[in-house]
C-alpha cells in the first residue's frame, strides 16, 4: 500500500511541472529567447526521435541495473536538462538541450513503468496505471495553471521560474522513489540478445499501432484551436471549454473505465471500441464547419470532444494492459521503453500530419483520420493473438510463449480478483 501511495505521488508532483512547462516553454523560446517558431518545431523533433530510440536502451539499463535506481538516476537527468534550458542563446544548444531532455524522459518513463511492473501485481496494473493516468492529469492542470500566471506576466524572471518549478518538481519525484523497494534487477540468460524487445516482432507491430493511436494527442492542443479559428463559427475560448472537459473526465472517470480490462482479450475489445469511438468523433468534429450558428458549431465540437475523451480512455486502457501484459517479466524497461516511443513518436510527427491532413483536406480529413483510428482498432486483436502465439517472444520464467490457455486463466483470475475487491489493487485515497 505504501508502495501504491509513493509512486501516485511522484507521478503526481513530477506532473504538475511537466504541465507548467507545456503551457509557457514554447513562447519562452520563441519571445525571449529568441527562436524563430521553425527553430523551436526543429528542435523539439529532433530531441523526441532520439529519445524515442534511447528510451528501448534506457529502459534496458533499468532491466539490468534495477528499475528503482535507474528511475531516480534518470529523473535527477532530467531535471538536470529542464535547467540546462535555462542557458539555450542559440538553436544549436537549443537542439542539443531539447534532445539530452526527450533522453531523459523517454527514459524516465520506461524505467517508471518496469519499476510500476516489479512492485505492483500483474492483475492490478492496468487499474493502477489508470490511477496513475489520473493523477497525471490533475497535476499537468495544476502546472497549466501556474504557467498560466508566467505567461500573463510574460517577463523573463517568470518564464525561468516556471523552468526552475519544473526542475524541482523531478528531483522530489525522484527523492519519493527512493524511498520505494528495490526491483531485482533481470538475471542475464545464456543467448538472449541484449536488447530482446528488438527480435520480438509482435510486439513491435503492436507498439506500432499504439503510435497510430496515439496521433490523437495534438488535437487538442494544436489542430482544433487552428480548426476551430478557420473553418467554423465557434468562439475561440471554446477550445479552453474542450480541454477542461478532456482533462476532467481523465480524472474523474479513467480508472472506472480501466476496470473493464482484465486480460488481453478486454484489451483488444477495448481497443476496437476506442477505434470506433475516435473515428465518431472525428465525424462529429467535420460537422462543426457546416453551420454558420457559433452556438450550434460549439455544441457539434462538445459532442465531438466527449467522444474522443471517452475513446482516448478507452484506448489508453487497453493499451496498458497490452504493454504490460505481451512484455516478459524481467524485461518489463526495455519492453515499456518501445512501446512508450509511441508517445515521443506521435508528439513528433502528429503536428506536421494532423495539420497537413485536416486544415488541408478540411472534413474529408477528418474522415481519413478517423478511418485510420477504426482500421487500427480492429487489427489490434489480430495482433494480439499473433503476439500470444508467437514462439519469437522470450518468457524467462517459462522459457517459452504464453499460451493461450495461460491467458484464459488470467482472465478468470483477473475476473475474480474485480469480484473480489479485497484482492484486487483499490489504492484508496492517495494523498
Amino acid at each position: 500500500m505504501e508502495s501504491t501511495k509513493r509512486l501516485a505521488l511522484a507521478q503526481l508532483i513530477s506532473s504538475v511541472g511537466d504541465g507548467a512547462y507545456y503551457v509557457s516553454s514554447a513562447l519562452y523560446f520563441t519571445l525571449i529567447v529568441g527562436l524563430s517558431p521553425a527553430h523551436v518545431g526543429l528542435g523539439l523533433t529532433v530531441g523526441w526521435a532520439v529519445g524515442s530510440v534511447a528510451g528501448v536502451a534506457l529502459g534496458q539499463l533499468a532491466d539490468r541495473r534495477g528499475p528503482k535506481g535507474t528511475a531516480v538516476v534518470l529523473g535527477l537527468g532530467t531535471a538536470a536538462s529542464v535547467t540546462a534550458f535555462l542557458f539555450v542563446n542559440s538553436v544549436v544548444a537549443f537542439v542539443i538541450a531539447a534532445c539530452v531532455y526527450a533522453c531523459f524522459q523517454c527514459g524516465l518513463g520506461a524505467a517508471r513503468q518496469a519499476l510500476l511492473a516489479g512492485l505492483i501485481d500483474p492483475a492490478g496494473r492496468t487499474t493502477f496505471r489508470a490511477r496513475l493516468q489520473a493523477m497525471s492529469n490533475a497535476g499537468i492542470a495544476l502546472g497549466a495553471a501556474l504557467g498560466g500566471i508566467a505567461l500573463a506576466l510574460g517577463t523573463r524572471e517568470a518564464f525561468l521560474t516556471v523552468f526552475v518549478i519544473d526542475a524541482l518538481s523531478f528531483v522530489t519525484a525522484a527523492l519519493v522513489l527512493r524511498k520505494l523497494p528495490s526491483v531485482a534487477p533481470a538475471p542475464v540468460r545464456t543467448g538472449e540478445p541484449s536488447v530482446a524487445v528488438l527480435r520480438d516482432r509482435p510486439y513491435a507491430l503492436l507498439a506500432l499501432l499504439n503510435m497510430i493511436m496515439l496521433l490523437y494527442m495534438p488535437l487538442f492542443s494544436l489542430v482544433l484551436p487552428l480548426w476551430i479559428s478557420t473553418r467554423t463559427a465557434a468562439p475561440g475560448w471554446l477550445v479552453s471549454a474542450m480541454l477542461v472537459l478532456n482533462t476532467a473526465s481523465v480524472v474523474v472517470f479513467q480508472v472506472r473505465v480501466a476496470r473493464g480490462v482484465t486480460g488481453l482479450r478486454s484489451a483488444s475489445r477495448y481497443a476496437r471500441y476506442a477505434g470506433s469511438l475516435l473515428f465518431v468523433s472525428c465525424l462529429v468534429f467535420s460537422f462543426s464547419a457546416m453551420s454558420a450558428s457559433a452556438w450550434t458549431a460549439a455544441l457539434v465540437l462538445l459532442a465531438g470532444a466527449a467522444l474522443q475523451v471517452v475513446g482516448e480512455m478507452a484506448q489508453a486502457a487497453g493499451s496498458w494492459e497490452i504493454g504490460f501484459g505481451l512484455a516478459p517479466e524481467g524485461r518489463q524497461g526495455q519492453y515499456q521503453g518501445l512501446f512508450g516511443a509511441g508517445t515521443a513518436i506521435a508528439r513528433m510527427l502528429g503536428p506536421v500530419l494532423l495539420t497537413s491532413l485536416i486544415l488541408v483536406g478540411g472534413e474529408a480529413g477528418w474522415v481519413v483520420l478517423g478511418g485510420l483510428f477504426l482500421l487500427v482498432g480492429a487489427l489490434t486483436a489480430p495482433a494480439v493473438r499473433w503476439a500470444e502465439r508467437s514462439s519469437q517472444r522470450f518468457d524467462p520464467e517459462n522459457g517459452g510463449a504464453v499460451t493461450d490457455a495461460q491467458q484464459v486463466d488470467r482472465e478468470v483470475v483477473v475476473g475474480d480478483a474485480a469480484a473480489r475487491p479485497e484482492r484486487g489493487l483499490e489504492v484508496g485515497a492517495l494523498g
